[in-house]
Order: C-alpha cells, then structure tokens, then sequence
C-alpha cells in the first residue's frame, strides 16, 4: 500500500458510501454509546475512507456515520486515502488493530479478499501479517455458516462466539439451532454443550430429542415487565400508542439507510418482515375507519 498522505475534509453524510459495512457488526448497545459520545463531545476521530471509482467509502466509522443521521448531523469529518480493493481492506483492518476485530469480521474480511478480490489463502495471510492456518479457519468460519445465522448475529440475536460454534454443524441443521439459542438466550458456554451434544446424537430423532431437552431446560430470556393493561379500553389504548412509536421509528429508520446497505443476508430478513408488516398494516387499516365510525363520538358528531 502506497504512503501517500490521506486527505483531510468535511465530507456529507449522503456522499459516504458503505459498501464494506457488510463487514462489521454494529451492536445496539455500541450504536447508544457512540450516539451519546457524539452528543456530548462531538466527534472526536475522524472516519477512515478510500476514494474509489464509485464515490467516497466508509472503512472505519460506521458506528460514527450512524450515530451522526440519528442526530442529524449534515457533514462528517473524514480521512480520505486514494485506495482501493484489496488495499482498501487492509486499510479497514490496520485501522481497526487497537479494538481487534470479532473473529467472524475477521472470517468476512478474509472471505472478501478471497471471493471479491481473488486473493489466494497464502496472499491473504502475507498481506494481514498471519499464518495461512489462520486464514484457512476464517475461511471455514466465514463459508461454513447458514445465511439465516449470519443474518441473527448482524440482528444482534446471536453473539458472533455462539456463532463460531454453530458453524461446527452442517448449513442446515443451523437455524434451528440458531433459534433456539435466540429464544433461551444461551451463552457460549452452553452453546457450546449443546452442539456437542448434537453432533454426538446418533440420528435426527436423537438430535431433536437434544433440542427438545435444550428449550424446556433452558431459562426463557428475561425481559423488563411492564404493567399489564386492566380493559379492553387500556389495551387499545396501549396498542395504538406502541404501534404508532414504533412505525414512527421504522419509518425514520427506513429513510435514513436503504436496505442494501445492511448487507445481503439482513436485507434479505428485513425484506421479509416488512413484507409481512405490509398485510398486516393493510388489514388493519381496512378495520380502522369501521372502528372509529362506530364509536359514541363519531354517532353523535352524525
């Protein structure tokens, strides 16, 4: 990579592209934090990005360029590097060697300099400084997992370490496992015991009796209780208001980022879901005016 001194600017946030964010979790824990960090002290580093054919890419800054729309922020600061490909990469995994990448970033980066840029294992391991043996196990890491649970993990409902055993199992077997682990909030530890136990299970009625055992033993993730509505009133009530929260936040978060940019496999769910939403809405809108018709309000206003 050349030692040609980056470029120093305010650069606006819908000129920054993220092509490379498919390589980096964002947990919502972390996207709080550098949220409020940004509100109080503003923005302390500049984010890392390369001058490409396509426009200006995000390397290193994701979280910041997220926490910057959420505040509505127009411009970010940013420290421009005329590099591509490859050196691009290298660039995103020198500017991340002080917080460390997870390991499954760490499979994706290496897979994309395989597939994308068609770099050989022993090319890998020279340009990132590690031994080909490390390269091989992200290779695996990274092509070994189901769509589905990258998908979980870039949702933040699988850890990126629960992950790295799922990947022990064959593709398919893995989602179910996936959902499991999700819905009973398993640590590694005990994901861990229980892959071992299904890859030590005879047959699938054995592996299934394994599961079973793992969802009625598990404790169910806890979550904060709230006050339960006493009426029928309350509960629409209460309905409505957390219905019109949540699509006002869905809608935000629509029109700040397209969907691509959340990687292929997360687009791929969220498409989904809101497809899903789509009936679901639509039904409920057809019931809205009927409701609303018939209430002492709207008889007496006739």
């Amino acid at each position: 990579m050349d030692h040609v001194a980056p470029t120093v600017a305010a650069i606006g946030l819908a000129e920054l592209g993220e092509q490379l964010s498919s390589l980096r979790l964002r947990t919502a824990a972390a996207l709080r934090e550098m949220e409020q960090s940004l509100l109080r002290h503003g923005q302390l580093v500049a984010v890392v990005c390369s001058r490409q054919a396509s426009g200006i890419e995000i390397l290193d800054g994701f979280k910041r360029l997220i926490g910057a729309r959420s505040l509505g922020w127009t411009t970010l600061r940013a420290e421009v590097h005329d590099v591509c490909g490859p050196a691009a990469k290298l660039l995103l995994w020198r500017s991340n060697a002080r917080q460390e990448l997870s390991e499954l970033e760490e499979a994706w980066l290496v897979h994309a300099l395989y597939r994308d840029d068609r770099l050989t294992q022993p090319q890998i391991a020279q340009l990132l400084g590690r031994h080909k043996s490390w390269v091989y196990r992200r290779m695996v890491l990274a092509e070994g997992l189901a769509d589905e649970v990258t998908a979980d993990v870039r949702l933040g409902l699988v850890s990126t370490t629960c992950a790295r055993e799922l990947g022990r199992l064959p593709r398919g077997n893995q989602p179910k496992v996936a959902q499991v682990i999700a819905r009973r909030g398993l640590t590694t530890r005990q994901t861990t015991r229980l892959i071992d136990q299904l890859l030590a299970a005879a047959d699938d009625r054995a592996r299934a009796a394994v599961l079973a055992d793992a969802e009625r033993t598990s404790p169910p993730v806890v979550t904060t209780a709230r006050r339960t509505p006493v009426t029928p009133g309350e509960a629409m009530i209460a309905d409505a208001a957390a219905l019109a929260a949540r699509a006002t936040r869905l809608h935000t978060r629509l029109l700040e980022r397209p969907l691509a940019s959340l990687g292929p496999e997360v687009a791929r769910v969220v498409a989904g879901r809101l497809g899903e939403l789509s009936s679901v809405l639509a039904a409920l809108c057809a019931t809205l005016p009927a409701s609303r018709a018939s209430s002492p309000e709207a008889r007496h206003g006739a």
